[in-house]
């Protein structure tokens, strides 16, 4: 019987360097004149989402943005409940409209 190869990296080879984005699962934090919020990138719609900025449908496999604003006073819960599926050019349009 062959034996497997272990995966683990070998003891005296360096680590690899932390990926920052992969650990943060693509979320970063943006300002805005409307305040701060978290953002991610989505790949693919599950289900049909309204987009705030032009009042039109997300459908299931579209690529687009969830943000969830940062500064809100009831915790971070609602935070999430609040979080908004963005059209990524709808996203990006958003700041250069005050």
């Amino acid at each position: 019987m062959a034996r497997r190869r272990s995966r683990k990296r070998p003891y005296g080879q360096e680590h690899p360097e932390l990926d920052i984005e992969r650990a943060r699962g693509g979320r970063y934090v943006e300002e805005g004149h409307d305040g701060t919020w978290t953002v991610q990138r989505v790949r693919s719609a599950q289900k049909s989402y309204t987009c705030p900025g032009c009042h039109q449908v997300i459908g299931p496999g579209t690529a687009h943005v969830v943000a969830i604003a940062q500064d809100t006073f009831f915790g971070a819960q609602a935070e999430i409940e609040d979080r908004r599926h963005w059209h990524s050019a709808c996203w990006s349009a958003r700041g250069r409209r005050r």
